[in-house]
């Protein structure tokens, strides 16, 4: 019966470690004298496996660190550009995480640099920020520290140091995948196909070569690192050092990747949901998914609290998810042992840890004072029709490629690599099995002890079933947002890489098929081999040489318009001057001239949301005298007007920004399906070019070139004509 399966899990959570550790040299001993082979031949045999499989792993990591700094350095000619050319590389919100590093190395000390920060009044006008808490400025802490305490600062360049750390960080990202895949499936060939097909299919596993400091490069190597630990945690008849190790490992990696992301807990909330599921079929050991439960709970303690008292959390869905299923476990435990109760139990227990989920977080936001990114919730009724709307936000965001769903290209590009044929086959492979494995528990039959290759039954490993979970809701978010693939790729990678060469995926489809003209074990083991060698070759030669060319090819990224322009600023503005533009122009202003801008390009914040579309109305059909007390009452003394905005020709016409602030402004008619622009005024990022009156009795041009216009915001107006 599934209660009694369950008892029986948790009882076997309960034995002693010694005893576990003692019985498994003598079934290994028993089973060796069998096979003829000593113990310490076998010992050799899984040290030799071990340390091979290891340096696999870390040459692995280490190989795509250097691939990445080799690629940016022919990308960018990063080592032969002056340091403002190189800052132009980092475009948007990663300018503005690379300038608070370099605020932290001018600092005449640490603790005055966390100070300057925690209280930022130099950055945007007429407010002050916490810009750690706000902008979760944990890794430049830490690189600021790594990089004055190891003494590199006579050694090498802070841009590369910290560019270092980030494609380092990328390293162990895919060792974590390498570790993951071999650990499910048993050999490091596994490991090695998950890598090539992640490099292969770089552009859809991560976003490194557009954006070095966001923070997801930061964060999700830990994720993947907690994975690794999790799939091995999980495992069955693991002995009581790996656990231990395992759920250490669990521990620090969790913490770490909810100081390292604002968006963490919701990636963890993904998580708990697949563990949740797991927990429900009595298909884990219910002590240990509680343990990682515990770690969850500690993390969003320790993170609210080292994040500056950060609300946020407290009303995240992870807690109340995680509070909610304590309560239930409590209130199973507290119930009457019975047959009856236990299966009405096990049928209400989804529906009972959900409602005390939903009410508990509608509690919390009702009690607790929070700032929960309110304008994501907007986003998502706009995104499923529930609402419409004409706001300026809404609709760019909604624009946004990474926030549309995946184009055909992206499943094109996951074919033609062989990856999705490949991870479809083993999806399909273990949902089957695990869905067998599910009716049978629910019939009351218990699960094996230890699971054989001849049995069959890949879908009664806890840890596959873990991952089969993560995989489909993972792909869900991907199916509906482009920028949630970067967080579903790798792990297709890994998954696809553990199926191929696994030979129980190949006997439990054996095992269906009956198959009696060949014995089904030694083709499942030939398979295992085999077809990951295939697949290995045809991707060696088929995309290696591509690889080898984007690595020696030269290419050229060079801006000449914005060089002038910082330059210009450097040498020519004041230096109490504060700039108004476009929130991502205005990130690059403060790191390459380290003067105050008027907005950022930030979305965690209503009131910098407000000011930017605000401050875009530069390129609306408003007046100038509505302009300038825009920009006058965020204390702006120039302005920058940017062409490629003001003469934006989109591929999606009503995406533009200019069509946005249109929509937004009430310019746009609408007549028998056309539409129709109309306004008093003329479009004003035209119009200020003609000098004319009114234009030049607000503003004076103090400088251009083919890009940007920039424009002194009088503070003594002439009526003259």
């Amino acid at each position: 019966k599934m209660s009694s399966g369950a008892a029986d899990l948790r009882q076997r959570k309960k034995q002693n470690c010694t005893e576990s550790d003692k019985m498994a040299p003598e079934e290994r001993n028993k089973e060796n004298s069998k096979l003829g082979r000593s113990p310490k031949y076998l010992l050799i045999q899984r040290f030799a496996k071990l340390f091979f499989g290891c340096l696999a792993a870390v040459t692995s990591g280490m190989m795509y660190a250097v691939y990445l700094s080799t690629y940016h350095e022919r990308k960018f000619w990063f080592s032969s550009r002056q340091e403002l050319e190189r800052e132009i590389t980092f475009q948007g919100d990663s300018a503005i995480y690379y300038s608070f590093y370099k605020e932290l190395l001018k600092a005449p000390s640490f603790e005055r640099g966390v100070y300057e920060l925690t209280h930022n009044n130099k950055t945007i006008s007429l407010k002050t920020i916490n810009a750690v808490q706000q902008m979760t400025l944990y890794p430049e802490l830490i690189a600021s520290v790594l990089y004055q305490a190891s003494g590199s600062e006579e050694v090498i360049e802070p841009v590369y140091f910290y560019i270092g750390i980030v494609f380092g960080l990328q390293g162990i990202y895919v060792t974590a995948l390498f570790v993951t895949s071999w650990v499910m499936s048993g050999t490091w060939l596994a490991g090695m196909l998950t890598v090539a097909w992640f490099i292969i299919n770089r552009t859809d596993t991560t976003r490194i070569d557009y954006s070095i400091p966001s923070r997801e490069n930061w964060a999700l190597p830990y994720f993947a690192c907690q994975v690794a630990a999790l799939t091995g945690y999980l495992k069955k008849n693991l002995n009581c050092s790996a656990e231990k190790f395992c759920y250490l490992l669990v521990n620090a990696s969790t913490y770490t990747f909810m100081m390292m992301w604002e968006y963490s807990h919701y990636l963890l909330f993904v998580q708990a949901v697949s563990l949740f599921l797991l927990d429900s079929f009595a298909l884990a050991q219910t002590e240990k998914v509680h343990e990682v439960y515990r770690i969850y709970l500690f993390s969003v303690i320790v993170g609210y609290l080292l994040q500056f008292e950060n609300s946020a959390l407290l009303v995240s869905p992870l807690l109340s998810l995680v509070v909610a299923l304590m309560l239930s476990k409590s209130l199973q435990m507290n119930m009457k042992k019975s047959t009856f109760v236990s299966r009405l139990l096990k049928i209400m227990y989804i529906y009972l840890v959900l409602t005390v989920a939903v009410t508990l977080n509608f509690l919390l936001k009702m009690f607790i004072p929070h700032k929960e990114n309110g304008h994501l919730l907007k986003f998502i009724e706009v995104k499923l029709g529930l609402n419409t709307t004409k706001n300026f936000t809404m609709n760019w965001l909604l624009c946004q490629e990474s926030l549309q769903a995946p184009s055909q290209d992206f499943f094109l590009r996951l074919t033609q690599s062989s990856l999705l044929p490949f991870y479809i086959l083993v999806l399909i492979i273990c949902l089957f099995s695990v869905t067998q494995v599910i009716f049978r528990r629910i019939c009351g039959e218990p699960l094996k002890e230890t699971v054989k290759l001849e049995d069959g039954r890949i879908g009664e490993r806890p840890e596959i079933v873990y991952h089969v979970i993560h995989t489909i809701l993972l792909g869900c978010l991907a199916m509906c947002l482009e920028g949630m693939k970067y967080l579903w790729t790798p792990y297709v990678c890994m998954l696809a890489a553990f199926g191929v060469c696994s030979p129980e995926l190949w006997m439990t489809l054996f095992k269906w098929l009956r198959l009696k003209a060949v014995h089904p074990i030694l083709l499942a083991l030939i398979l295992s081999m085999a077809v990951p060698t295939i697949i290995g070759f045809s991707l060696w030669k088929e995309f290696f040489p591509r690889i080898m060319t984007e690595l020696t090819e030269l290419q050229e990224f060079y801006d000449p318009d914005t060089v002038e322009l910082m330059t210009w600023i450097k040498r020519q503005a004041p230096v109490a001057a504060v700039f108004a533009g476009s929130p991502q122009l205005m990130g690059v202003i403060k790191l390459c001239t380290g003067w105050m801008v008027s907005s950022l390009p930030l979305y965690n914040d209503d009131d910098l949301l407000k000011r930017n579309e605000n401050i875009y109305q530069i390129y609306s059909k408003r007046s100038a005298e509505d302009i300038y007390k825009i920009l006058t009452s965020y204390k702006a003394n120039f302005l920058v007007i940017e062409d490629s905005i003001c003469n934006e020709v989109g591929p999606v016409r009503g995406c533009r920004v200019k069509d946005l602030l249109d929509i937004a402004n009430g310019h746009v008619v609408c007549e028998e399906g056309d539409n129709y622009a109309y306004s008093k005024y003329g479009r004003f990022c035209h119009e200020i070019k003609m000098n004319y009156s009114p234009y030049v009795n607000y503003f004076t041009r103090v400088y251009w070139n083919r890009s940007y216009f920039v424009y002194r915001i009088n503070t003594v107006i002439s009526f003259q004509s």
